[in-house]
């Protein structure tokens, strides 16, 4: 049913629709398990999980619009004189998403030494979170694919960015209530963090598939 209401909406309803469906019944990290190294690492402190859920955000919205607009404006149209557009969207979208993450990283120390400082190791793990990668590939075959514009592919990749930011953010939350917690020892650190995974990940695959975009 609530497919159907994706299908047949219109304007910003449907961007709405988007929204949900990237950030939460299509949550890219618990449904897709992509980006879990950093997120099983770095949601340990509440601070670090901020930070880096932010820079996730930001780096995916840009980058798939982006890499929509090269993808569909010049890589598709090279199909006509035989150039494997399909073979090279990957090697293109890595080298866009380094480009990207490179040049805003020098942006910041021009700009603010003190966030580029408050970042840290962040932007360079950035590059390497199959996440962002995922996110573009996806924005593809679900956005791109059925005919959707611009407008609908920065929702999708702003939502995919939220979801991944909502779920680290939880995730940080959880472990900073089970420091005070009595765990077995067996379970401790890594154990008990994967366990949680697993429930979040039952929590949110159980809606997966309900918005069709």
């Amino acid at each position: 049913m609530i497919a159907q209401v994706a299908n047949d909406t219109s304007g910003s309803m449907h961007l709405v629709l988007i929204l949900l469906s990237a950030g939460l019944t299509d949550n890219i990290l618990l449904t897709r398990f992509l980006g879990m190294c950093p997120f099983l690492s770095i949601s340990k402190h509440f601070k670090s999980a901020f930070g880096m859920g932010l820079a996730v955000l930001f780096v995916i919205t840009c980058t798939c619009l982006l890499n929509y607009g090269l993808y569909t404006y010049v890589l598709l149209p090279l199909k006509a004189y035989g150039v494997p557009a399909e073979s090279l969207k990957l090697i293109l979208f890595i080298v866009v998403i380094a480009a990207f993450v490179q040049l805003m990283e020098m942006l910041i120390e021009r700009i603010s030494m003190k966030l580029y400082y408050a970042l840290g190791i962040f932007l360079p793990l950035i590059t390497v979170n199959c996440a962002i990668l995922g996110a573009s590939l996806f924005m593809v075959t679900n956005v791109s694919a059925k005919g959707h514009g611009a407008m609908e592919v920065l929702m999708y990749g702003f939502g995919t960015g939220l979801g991944w930011f909502m779920a680290i953010m939880l995730m940080a939350g959880i472990r900073k209530r089970l420091e005070k917690a009595k765990i077995p020892a067996a379970l401790e650190g890594p154990g008990i963090t994967l366990i949680i995974a697993g429930i979040m990940a039952m929590a949110f695959v159980i809606f997966q598939g309900m918005i069709k975009i």
